[in-house]
């Protein structure tokens, strides 16, 4: 008797499951084919778009961890190619870490140096000249076709005045606002030190750390990735120092020459300036075009504008994308990109690890989409920072 209940219930099951099959057939069939495509892309797309919210939410929280490790990384970029040459020369791992960061230091102290000791000499000067164009701006203004009063001077004089202070005010509440943000700048400073000394340390170690994080079959993309996104900063990092120095090198030499004051701290902004690629430098020529306006009359400004403009074409032209082009595989429009959204997110931060993180990113995605992993080929490792070897020497055959 139950095998005779149990029949029915199985065909009548079975005849509902082939109605639904044949209803969803119908269904799908009557969905365009571009439709289904374009409804696969979206919901993956919302899938990607959520989890980089996610991880951009993250960093944001953890944004005083986040920014030591990240200069960290980038000044660790940055003392590569000397660190790698040390190494492949037989010089020892812990004399190569003293003698790369006691030189990096060296040579940002003696840099600013340079520049607050030529400011201390000439900025007597300049605030004297600043004061006479002001005065012959002013008599400009009377005599000139303007032909303003002084009563009409002295109220725009006093607008600026209540605008500056009120600008004042905002910069010192501001101020007292993040006093307590004082102590993460200078925790922030010594934790991009420690990180810097333990990278250079045991690099080799915190990799293969940080790749066993991960399952045991993705672990060759992971290192082969992690490998070749390094290089790719490296080759960015490298890049840009050459193109600050230019940058810094061509404006300040043209100050100098023009006879703009305050040449060697002008330079000194424009290196420090370039690290944020397009911007930076134009932002910073701006300092030495308005000196040289206050300082030496419209003239010099004049040619002062056309050197900051030259060596930004310079740079525009062939430095970006003959040199930065090749080392970071990105585009001059998508760099421009990237670091305006990167200041629009984090400000300045933002800005200056934007191109950095653009090309790290660029360089995994592309290793991983052609499964580059899987013909064997990857970086040599003598050329990669978790390299605790030095290369070893060839033999002639």
């Amino acid at each position: 008797m139950s095998g005779s209940d149990e029949k029915p219930r199985g065909s009548l099951f079975d005849a509902l499951r082939d109605r639904h099959r044949i209803v969803s057939t119908d269904v799908s069939g009557s969905i365009p084919h571009g439709l289904r495509v374009a409804t696969a892309y979206s919901w993956r797309f919302l899938v990607v778009a959520a989890a980089v919210g996610v991880g951009i939410w993250l960093v944001i929280q953890l944004k005083l961890l986040v920014i030591p490790l990240l200069i960290a990384i980038l000044v660790t970029a940055l003392l590569w190619p000397a660190f790698d040459w040390m190494l492949r020369h037989r010089v020892p791992r812990w004399l190569a870490i003293v003698i790369s960061v006691l030189g990096t230091l060296a040579i940002v102290s003696g840099l600013l140096w340079l520049a607050v000791w030529q400011v201390t000499r000439q900025w007597a000067s300049v605030q004297t000249r600043t004061v006479e164009s002001i005065d012959q701006l002013r008599q400009y203004l009377i005599d000139g076709p303007l032909h303003l009063t002084e009563d009409q001077i002295n109220g725009f004089l006093a607008q600026a005045g209540t605008f500056l202070q009120e600008q004042a005010a905002l910069v010192w509440s501001g101020a007292l606002a993040i006093g307590s943000t004082l102590g993460h700048v200078a925790t922030g400073g010594l934790l991009s030190l420690f990180i810097l000394l333990c990278i250079l340390a045991d690099g080799g170690g915190i990799w293969r750390w940080t790749t066993r994080l991960f399952p045991q079959k993705a672990r060759p993309a992971v290192d082969g990735a992690g490998r070749a996104g390094w290089v790719a900063v490296i080759n960015y990092a490298r890049t840009q120092l050459l193109v600050a120095t230019i940058d810094a090198t061509g404006i300040a030499l043209g100050a100098f020459l023009l006879g703009v004051p305050l040449a060697i701290p002008i330079g000194v902004l424009v290196f420090l300036g370039a690290f944020v690629p397009i911007v930076g430098a134009v932002v910073t020529g701006v300092l030495a075009v308005f000196l040289a306006l206050v300082y030496n009359g419209p003239w010099i400004a004049l040619w002062m504008l056309v050197v900051v403009l030259g060596v930004q074409q310079l740079e525009g032209h062939v430095l970006q994308p003959l040199l930065m082009g090749s080392a970071v595989k990105v585009h001059p429009l998508a760099v421009v990109l990237v670091v305006a959204g990167g200041a629009l997110i984090a400000g300045i931060p933002g800005a200056l690890f934007a191109v950095p993180l653009a090309a790290f990113v660029n360089v995994v995605v592309v290793y991983i989409s052609n499964r580059t992993w899987e013909s064997g080929v990857r970086p040599p490792p003598a050329d990669l920072i978790w390299s605790t070897v030095p290369r070893p020497r060839r033999t002639p055959a």
